[in-house]
């Protein structure tokens, strides 16, 4: 796959060069075209994960998986509040699927349908197999302040926003860039906590998820600093394993 992708499709090739090129400045050629290529090597390694994770044994699934400090976010629901679990598309973010049988609380994926509906009823088996629910994003605010029952959630918030927002513009990565004010918001109206989940690749097929606090008391927070934290736990993020991110989006378009 990786042959296919990379040598002969070159699947977004010049977007991915793009995007690491003006992220890291300070790498030589040599490095970005060594860090490209990795990105590759992880992106089809997803891809095999995605697929095989919809007839994975759940046993396996968890051996798959190392999860540091989860109990923030699971004293956070006993105390009743609901808990926003952002991250960006590091590593394999679909392994998330199998959390709702680790601990024993509600948890609600937020979601984009896909146009194509044979891929799209794939992932939707994938993701709810161990017992996640699935909320799409149009419906997700209504959801979330009309919950009653304390519940993690979880937002993949690094996509690149339709409109763009002044107030939501951060340096990242070395640009000007927009981002989602949507999980500040339900944070800051409901007093939810609001915590990233730093996902590196231990090594091939193995993967380590940290759970890190951005804020217990959201409504103490100023205006853009929930957002402000997380910006910067997803660049720790990146950096720390910078072939794992998703660089074939076109996050910058805009």
């Amino acid at each position: 796959m990786y042959l296919f992708l990379f040598r002969l499709l070159a699947y977004r090739k010049a977007v991915v060069i793009q995007n690491m090129s003006r992220s890291f400045p300070e790498k030589t050629y040599q490095e970005v075209d060594a860090t490209v290529k990795t990105f590759y090597r992880s992106f089809c390694d997803n891809l095999v994960e995605i697929v095989k994770s919809a007839s994975i044994p759940a046993l396996r699934q968890k051996e798959k998986v190392e999860l540091i400090g989860f109990d923030l976010a699971i004293n956070q629901i006993k105390q009743g509040k609901h808990v926003i679990a952002s991250m960006g598309h590091c590593g394999n973010w679909e392994i998330l699927n199998i959390l709702p049988s680790l601990f024993d609380t509600d948890m609600y994926a937020v979601y984009k349908p896909l146009s194509v509906k044979c891929v799209d009823s794939l992932f939707l088996k994938i993701r709810s197999r161990f017992g996640m629910n699935l909320i799409t994003d149009k419906s997700v605010a209504r959801h979330f302040m009309s919950n009653r029952t304390p519940s993690l959630y979880f937002f993949l918030a690094d996509q690149c926003p339709v409109a763009v927002n002044q107030t939501y513009r951060f340096d990242f990565l070395h640009q000007k860039t927009s981002v989602f004010p949507g999980v500040e918001k339900l944070a800051r109206k409901a007093n939810a906590c609001v915590v990233y989940l730093h996902t590196v690749r231990i090594s091939r097929g193995l993967y380590r998820i940290e759970c890190k606090e951005i804020a217990t008391n959201s409504q103490s927070t100023g205006e853009t600093e929930i957002t402000r934290r997380y910006v910067c736990l997803l660049e720790q993020n990146i950096r720390e394993t910078p072939g794992e991110w998703l660089w074939s989006h076109k996050r910058w378009k805009r």
